[in-house]
């Protein structure tokens, strides 16, 4: 859903840094894997269709976040 966000801090030697991936347009999502030691962020529209991946090594991953879009609400 348009607003759906994953927040990752991975390390990065000495200091760590921060990634965020949003879903940028309407019908869009973002969804979280892992696997064979890899953390998979990834943009995906209505039909399935991967528009962008963001991989990362577990080992380094400090702190994964999701974030749901917030629902509008009815009035």
């Amino acid at each position: 859903m348009k607003g759906d966000r994953v927040e990752i801090v991975v390390d990065a030697g000495e200091t760590t840094r921060g990634y965020e991936i949003v879903a940028t347009k309407a019908g869009r999502r973002v969804e979280t894997a892992v696997r064979r030691g890899v953390v998979e962020v990834t943009e995906v529209t209505r039909s399935g269709v991967v528009v962008r991946t963001a991989r990362f090594m577990a080992t380094r991953v400090i702190a994964l976040v999701e974030h749901p879009a917030q629902s509008q609400p009815t009035t």
